[in-house]
């Protein structure tokens, strides 16, 4: 998942221990502390910001659980519409390599509970998928997966979902667009009727998650039991941008944001310190309260009743549909 440049907060130095291809194009990165210093533990879902050479900082979900011995383990994709991240990683980040991370952070947590997991994962979409049925099955909760792709090369670490899955591996469903019919995703008899104990969980290319959130829909899952992270955003037509003011509810500040100007950085320049991450709507990092106006809401990230609410917005994509918007920051 690549993020546009910022800084790396809350950093960590590590090491590149090692670098594996996992399927064409997908290289394995695995990370650890330079420092005699364990590295922060996570939970499923995670994801860790990467300080890039090109004064780069990109996201990337981890991949499996910390083990004895606790090091980092990310699956990079060579993108070819990529904006210089992946490229870095494979072209000129090499074993012995320090880098500067950021602890891990979680916008993809799984629920709590003894409720069953259903999980999807499209691609590359796998890494933070794989960490969560690991996870699944540590704690002995009920889970299925469904992992799709187009060719059995280009999907990684299908061994490992096998290996943790059970010993028939009855949980893992592998969907290969060039294989047999029979085995191809049958969405709707995957995601199945909604019930009170069951959550969904999905990641992977947006038409792929649309696919799979809409089908669920349609069976009637409430938004609640749905659970999804983007790799990126969906492009926006900017063209009829107007600007727009912000006020600041605790100093009666007023910023104008300019039509070619995202919210997030006219903030910023006003000395605001803002938290950003993706600048695409997709992890939620920058999310703020709105108290009054009305947002136009561009994001992945919020849910269609969170954004019926308009009690918060996402500065780094979306903007106003009033000609003010009251923050409290």
């Amino acid at each position: 998942m690549e993020m546009p440049t910022s800084s790396v907060s809350s950093s960590l130095q590590v090491r590149v221990a090692a670098r594996t291809w996992l399927a064409d194009d997908i290289l394995g990165v695995e990370l650890t502390p330079v420092a005699h210093t364990a590295l922060p533990a996570f939970e499923a879902g995670a994801h860790i910001d990467v300080q890039l050479p090109g004064d780069l900082v990109r996201q990337y979900s981890l991949y499996q659980l910390p083990g004895d011995t606790p090091r980092y383990r990310i699956a990079v994709l060579r993108d070819p519409r990529s904006r210089g991240g992946s490229f870095a990683l494979h072209e000129h980040v090499q074993e012995g390599d320090i880098l500067t991370i950021s602890a891990p952070r979680n916008h993809f947590a799984l629920h709590s509970g003894p409720e069953k997991s259903i999980l999807f994962a499209g691609g590359i979409g796998i890494t933070p998928i794989l960490c969560m049925a690991e996870q699944l099955a540590r704690d002995k909760r009920p889970y299925t997966l469904h992992y799709c792709g187009r060719a059995l090369s280009r999907m990684a670490l299908i061994d490992r979902i096998q290996g943790i899955a059970s010993p028939d591996a009855s949980h893992a469903h592998v969907h290969v667009d060039d294989g047999p019919t029979e085995q191809q995703l049958d969405a709707r008899a995957a995601i199945g009727a909604p019930s009170a104990g069951h959550h969904l969980y999905v990641c992977g290319p947006t038409g792929f998650m649309d696919h799979i959130l809409n089908t669920a829909r349609e069976l009637g899952w409430q938004e609640t039991h749905l659970h999804r992270e983007y790799f990126a955003g969906a492009p926006i037509e900017t063209s009829g941008d107007e600007r727009f003011d912000i006020e600041i509810k605790s100093t009666g500040e007023v910023i104008e944001v300019a039509a070619g100007q995202s919210a997030a950085h006219a903030l910023l320049d006003a000395g605001f310190d803002l938290p950003l991450s993706c600048e695409q709507g997709v992890c939620g990092t920058c999310m703020t309260k709105v108290h009054a106006g009305v947002p136009d809401h561009r994001d992945l990230y919020l849910t269609d009743e969170e954004r019926n609410r308009n009690d918060c917005f996402l500065p780094c994509c979306s903007r106003a549909r009033t000609s003010r918007l009251v923050l409290d920051l």
